[in-house]
């Protein structure tokens, strides 16, 4: 699958892969997967390459067998050896111009914004998508920017139309179930998750709920 069909057909729901006392990176992809989603991201933050890489080259196994699309956070030249689909670059990781100088156009890059401003720095840089948060208080992330709420979408939203800017942006930050109608008529493309799936009696369940959603 080219760049532009997982584009088009699998970032309306992404997964952010945790690590919980129940659950490692893995059994979180995986589950994800057979409940439906098609647009998973690896993100073990404090890891080093090293640690990454055997459960990168497993998840990417998982991904391929779904006809997934499969994101690394941060570690762009991690991407490039392996031949995972493309990139998360947060807010203090690599910019986007420069990932995009080590990958070439055939990699999604996805760069982290909380601001009109960022977004468009991404999209100026190159980026496929805008990774947008948060929508609430979250506690699988450190060091949180201001939260949005729906109010702050609609405007993002309204600000990139208003700029011409047309790229994917994906809401993330301490979504659950009862949140994605209202944030999916703010204009956004897409929705991310990991906690409100992992936390479910049934995470594989859940996410087929969670898929039906996004139909």
């Amino acid at each position: 699958m080219k760049k532009e069909e997982m584009l088009s057909q699998n970032v309306r729901m992404q997964f952010i892969s945790h690590f919980t006392d129940q659950y490692d990176y893995l059994d979180s992809i995986a589950m994800a997967l057979e409940g439906g989603c098609r647009w998973v991201q690896l993100r073990m933050k404090d890891a080093t390459p090293e640690e990454i890489l055997p459960i990168a080259l497993e998840a990417q196994k998982l991904c391929k067998a779904k006809d997934a699309t499969f994101i690394i956070d941060d570690h762009v030249e991690l991407v490039k050896k392996i031949g995972a689909d493309g990139v998360h670059l947060g807010k203090l990781d690599m910019p986007v111009g420069e990932a995009r100088k080590i990958l070439g156009d055939s990699f999604i890059i996805g760069g982290t914004s909380n601001t009109f401003e960022d977004i468009a720095m991404h999209a100026a840089a190159g980026a496929d998508y805008i990774g947008c948060g948060p929508f609430r208080f979250t506690t699988t992330k450190k060091n949180l920017s201001p939260v949005l709420g729906l109010e702050g979408y609609q405007t993002l939203v309204a600000k990139m139309r208003e700029n011409g800017l047309t790229l994917p942006i994906v809401a993330i930050g301490g979504i659950n179930a009862a949140d994605i109608p209202a944030i999916m008529r703010t204009g956004v493309s897409g929705i991310a998750l990991s906690g409100t799936v992992l936390r479910a009696e049934n995470p594989v369940s859940e996410m087929r709920k969670l898929m039906d959603m996004m139909v």
